[in-house]
């Protein structure tokens, strides 16, 4: 079975499920179509999904924010006061995704690490940590001023041009990072008309690989600005 296809169709909502109440089909909706009641998340069912969205990397953030509301009160707990037990708890455990989902998809970059991590290309908490090679002799240059700075500060001595020097660096690594936010765009755009033109498996995961290197090599800046945002604290 090929990357994308392992937990659910990049390009719709999970798959068919039953009602538990009157066993008519759900197609994974928050409620049944036909007797009205709460339903439970199915399996293998993302955030995308939950909205009712394919797995597109570009959103209207208002349409996002307005279905959001829009949900919260349909399956808000206080709606279902009077129902059982186990429906206040579909309404509890479809609430808080609604939220995790919510608090994901409207922020560009958590977007597309949800989407690789979705679909097994991405570990939560793991990052490769290696330099791009285009960067190394900038991050060498770094790394031997943020020594000079800490052996100053140990010794006594005047700081002020290695704290100069490293600020210019931290600003040029910001233009990167900058940079690297719009290259991570354009390929998330390249994706979603990926999956507009029916694009095959291959053409998919080479779109998939390359956002994974962009992030990875995003995570690598951002460790760097934050590095010397503390040793000018």
């Amino acid at each position: 079975m090929s990357v994308t296809q392992t937990r659910s169709n990049p390009t719709g909502p999970a798959a068919a499920t039953k009602c538990w109440s009157c066993q008519a089909p759900a197609s994974g909706a928050h409620f049944c179509p036909a007797c009205g009641k709460i339903q439970a998340l199915p399996a293998g069912a993302d955030y995308f999904a939950f909205f009712g969205l394919p797995q597109k990397l570009t959103m209207d953030p208002a349409a996002l924010e307005a279905q959001f509301h829009k949900l919260s009160w349909k399956l808000h707990p206080d709606n279902f006061v009077r129902a059982s037990e186990f429906e206040r708890n579909l309404s509890l455990e479809r609430s808080s995704e609604l939220n995790d989902a919510y608090r994901t998809l409207r922020e560009p970059i958590a977007r597309i690490e949800y989407l690789l991590l979705h679909l097994g290309l991405r570990k939560e908490g793991t990052t490769r940590q290696q330099a791009p090679p285009e960067l190394l002799e900038e991050v060498f240059e770094l790394n031997e001023s943020l020594d000079e700075l800490r052996e100053a500060r140990a010794e006594g001595g005047d700081t002020a041009a290695l704290r100069e020097r490293l600020a210019e660096a931290q600003q040029n690594f910001l233009q990167k990072l900058e940079e690297v936010d719009a290259e991570l765009a354009a390929v998330g755009r390249e994706w979603d008309a990926a999956l507009d033109s029916g694009a095959g498996e291959s053409a998919r995961s080479a779109l998939l690989a390359r956002m994974n290197e962009i992030l990875n090599r995003r995570s690598y800046i951002r460790n760097l600005v934050a590095g010397v945002q503390k040793e000018l604290a």
